[in-house]
């Protein structure tokens, strides 16, 4: 009866340490604890699916590393049954490398028994977006950094315990003994995933398979990116590029609806960029928070969260107008660094184009948030801007990037723009980032068949390779002879993450998760499945498909309203026969 008893004496002296706080340590104040801040993410473990390679063979200097691949429960025990033994010499230090299936963002948790020496024990961790990457050393050949994150590091893990550790992106992982002549005993080695635990509200599904996966994939990328604030990738470069966001906040209305990782992250770009400054230093960037701004405002319809960006948007607009020189109508953002993406970078024709397109872009958004923010005036002077800088077209000189910008803008015809540039070559001067534009642009030419077989090649090639999010970037030229990113690279084959990449992305710098590069969802989502919007807050729809060679293509598409439901099948005639289902609350226009 006393040991029954313990329970609800326990249970009524620690209810009552609640209710006098101040007898407790301030962490137990309620008062304080509603005003901590919680993270929006959740933590799920995942066993390894694969052991890509040890260094000894079995029974050598590593015992039973397949008892990896069972399911763990994080829990170390006494029992010390089924261990995976990792013994040292003076010659050799036995290492494990595992695949996780997919990339993730998060850690890794390593669950120990026991060992002849009740001391903690040196393991060096490190964690790899392909295979190459967590099988190599910090040094500047091939670019391994632990910038932004920590991914090569020396710890300490317990007798009898657990240790969890990382922050980072990754799909790999190697674990190596470091000291000499010293033996661990494992149970559990599981990567920590983090991420919102939100529903994937939008879909797309279609006669190809490939450009299903393609979907799915670009939603995943960034979906690993809507961290505590909508980063550019999971490894590195784990800020907020406000350019960058653009396809990402396109691919989110797409798929998550309105989440406030979106405001969040545009609201801290501005709070750090006092006017006239540049978002992240950059002239373009500032131009992509309005139009982000107008794109979140279309899809939410939120007049509330529009007006509070009112004072600010003024004067960014205003700024951008005293920025066109009169004479030559150009523009001549002298003063931040000028910058479209970084394959356009050397290319300083171009550059100015993308960005004289660009200021068109930007002013005609921002008239359009002006007029409902009933600011005229400063719609007035939008209009009376976009008309000069449309009187200069500077040259392209060659580029994809400002071909795309320029059509976009209605500055010279798409399809001329898709005729003369966009087309040649193929894929050819694609990149991640402004792929989506140049999508875009084709789309607008009316080349939606050459759009879709352009996202079947190049974002397809990175999926052969083994990739499970899309890429920083990426070059057709890379392909021949290159090794996969889950495999060793073998005798004679080109690295396809340690070899290749340039500027910021050199080698194993470069990022393989990366958001920007998720424009064919977006992509496929309004053209394909065909939603566009056309009132704010999803209140009228216009839903045309453009289906090319597929057979059908169904998938949903979430508004304030609720889901909308869409099937699009293509009969023997090559009509197009809808089903759409929408919430009462949205008008679908068909034309």
């Amino acid at each position: 009866m006393k040991v029954r008893n313990i329970i609800p004496v326990a249970a009524l002296v620690f209810s009552t340490a609640l209710a006098n706080a101040q007898q407790l340590p301030p962490v137990f104040d309620n008062s304080r604890l509603a005003t901590l801040e919680t993270t929006p993410t959740v933590r799920k473990y995942l066993s390894p699916v694969k052991i890509v390679w040890q260094s000894s063979k079995e029974g050598a200097n590593i015992h039973n590393a397949e008892r990896f691949l069972t399911k763990g429960n994080g829990q170390a025990d006494l029992a010390n049954k089924n261990m995976c033994v990792l013994t040292s010499t003076s010659s050799v230090r036995p290492g494990i490398l595992f695949d996780f299936g997919t990339e993730i963002h998060g850690g890794l948790q390593l669950v120990t028994g026991m060992s002849k020496v009740n001391k903690p024990i040196k393991l060096r961790v490190r964690f790899g977006e392909s295979v190459s990457e967590a099988m190599s050393d910090i040094e500047p050949e091939k670019n391994a950094t632990n910038d932004h994150a920590m991914r090569d590091m020396i710890v300490e893990v317990p007798w009898l315990g657990k240790l969890e550790i990382g922050n980072t992106g990754f799909r790999f992982v190697r674990i190596d003994l470091v000291d000499a002549d010293v033996q661990l005993q494992l149970k559990e080695v599981r990567a920590i995933f983090v991420y919102r635990d939100i529903p994937y509200q939008g879909s797309f599904n279609s006669s190809d398979p490939l450009l299903n996966k393609i979907w799915l994939t670009g939603a995943y990328t960034v979906h690993l990116n809507m961290q505590d604030y909508l980063w550019d990738g999971i490894k590195r470069d784990r800020l907020v590029w406000i350019g960058d966001m653009h396809p990402e906040t396109s691919t989110i209305s797409a798929v998550f609806g309105n989440n406030e990782v979106v405001p969040k992250s545009l609201d801290l770009s501005r709070d750090i960029t006092p006017l006239p400054g540049y978002m992240n230093g950059m002239v373009s960037y500032s131009m992509w928070w309005v139009l982000i701004q107008r794109d979140w405002f279309m899809h939410t319809g939120d007049m509330k969260y529009l007006k509070e960006q009112g004072v600010y948007l003024k004067g960014l607009l205003a700024h951008f107008i005293s920025k066109i020189d009169p004479v030559t109508n150009s523009e001549k953002l002298d003063d931040g660094t000028r910058f479209l993406d970084w394959p356009s970078s050397e290319n300083k024709p171009a550059i100015h184009a993308g960005l004289q397109a660009m200021m068109v872009m930007t002013l005609k958004a921002g008239a359009d948030l002006s007029r409902r923010l009933n600011d005229l005036e400063t719609a007035k002077n939008c209009d009376e801007a976009i008309a000069k800088l449309k009187k200069y077209v500077p040259a392209i000189n060659g580029s994809k990037q400002a071909a795309a910008l320029i059509a976009l803008a209605d500055m010279v015809p798409a399809e001329k723009i898709n005729n003369e540039v966009l087309s040649v070559g193929g894929v050819k001067d694609f990149s991640t980032f402004y792929g989506y534009y140049m999508l875009q642009a084709k789309a607008k030419a009316g080349d939606y068949q050459g759009s879709i077989n352009d996202i079947r090649t190049y974002w397809g090639a990175m999926l052969d390779l083994g990739a499970t999010t899309f890429w920083e970037d990426f070059n057709m030229d890379w392909l021949p002879n290159a090794s996969r990113i889950d495999e060793m690279v073998k005798p004679g084959q080109k690295d396809i993450h340690g070899d290749y990449g340039a500027y910021c992305y050199k080698g194993f710098r470069h990022s393989l998760c990366h958001g920007w590069a998720s424009g064919p969802t977006a992509w496929l989502t309004e053209h394909v499945l065909g939603v566009s919007v056309v009132e704010p807050g999803c209140k009228v729809l216009k839903i045309v498909p453009h289906m090319g060679d597929l057979s059908f293509v169904e998938g949903t598409f979430p508004t304030p309203y609720g889901i909308v439901k869409i099937k699009h099948t293509k009969t023997a005639d090559g009509k197009i026969v809808s089903d759409i289902k929408a919430p009462a609350q949205v008008k679908v226009l068909r034309k």
